[in-house]
């Protein structure tokens, strides 16, 4: 039987798909999918299609901006010792490669989900399971994230300290610092007596895909503008033009909160050094940043 620390440990040595510093959550997303059907105690047999229609809603809303493929995690989470598919024998492979054809998982439908042990330890033990939300959480999305993608798969965590990985504790201070305590896009620095209200340290390129925690890899935010940055609602140019995605939509706030800073300079740091770098930029640009922008009409 496997113990508690065996089975977090599993969950954080889940084998991510890589390349370079291009984003991958398909695994961790499927898996908070599956730990949200397990808190509630459904049925641990997850059909396809399903997965389908959630999961592929779930890449689409945090994944990479790219075509979401729910069916790849669906097979090769196998490889990990955590998940099961039913009757994988019956499944037509793609040519020349070991995984089937999507349609053939639309077609036959077949039935995946956590392997019946760790299922079964997860469900009588919730404190193990949030221990190991938490930890997916932190290691493949930035704070931001976290209460959006638990909403979307329907878990709850009780105020207990997350998992994270160690950060720099002054990177906050010398962003904000940098940026003259005020808000890069907005110009936001409302503060309550001494202390800065609602103004955030935001990576650009994430802590989870290896960026520094350096000022040339931070901007200092609002917290509305470093969840929309997060979101990829907005993106910068290496010369720190502001990009507004075309997938932006609304009525009150809109205009206001963002097409008015389309296409004009972010607040630029106080020193030329803490300037953000354009290798940070391009992988927000290509990673988060939901292209294409919007034209100079804002239409």
């Amino acid at each position: 039987m496997l113990s508690s620390v065996e089975i977090l440990d599993k969950f954080e040595q889940v084998n991510v798909w890589r390349r370079g510093d291009k984003r991958a959550p398909h695994k961790p997303l499927l898996l908070l999918y599956a730990l949200g059907r397990c808190s509630r105690k459904q049925d641990p047999e997850i059909p396809y299609l399903d997965v389908e229609r959630d999961v592929r809603q779930l890449l689409i809303d945090f994944g990479a901006p790219s075509t979401p493929r729910p069916e790849m995690p669906f097979w090769y989470l196998q490889n990990d010792g955590l998940w099961f598919v039913s009757a994988t024998e019956t499944l037509e492979r793609r040519k020349n490669r070991t995984d089937p054809k999507r349609s053939e998982f639309l077609k036959k439908n077949p039935v995946g989900g956590l392997v019946p042990e760790v299922y079964d330890r997860l469900s009588a033990n919730g404190r193990l399971l949030r221990e190991v939300v938490r930890s997916l959480l932190s290691r493949h999305f930035p704070d931001s994230y976290h209460a959006d993608i638990l909403a979307a798969v329907g878990l709850a965590l009780e105020d207990e300290p997350p998992v994270r990985r160690r950060r720099d504790p002054e990177f906050r201070r010398k962003v904000l610092r940098a940026y003259g305590y005020r808000c890069a896009v907005c110009g936001y620095d409302l503060k309550l007596g001494p202390s800065d209200l609602g103004l955030e340290a935001a990576h650009i390129k994430w802590h989870q895909a290896g960026g520094p925690d350096t000022e040339n890899n931070g901007l200092a935010l609002c917290a509305l503008h470093h969840r929309l940055f997060d979101r990829g609602a907005f993106s910068l140019a290496d010369d720190s033009i502001m990009l507004v995605s075309q997938e932006v939509h609304g009525t009150s706030g809109l205009e206001e909160m963002l097409l008015s800073f389309h296409e004009r300079h972010a607040i630029e740091p106080q020193s030329e050094r803490f300037r953000p770098l354009p290798q940070f930029l391009q992988w927000h640009r290509r990673e988060v940043f939901r292209a294409p922008a919007r034209d100079h009409t804002h239409v």
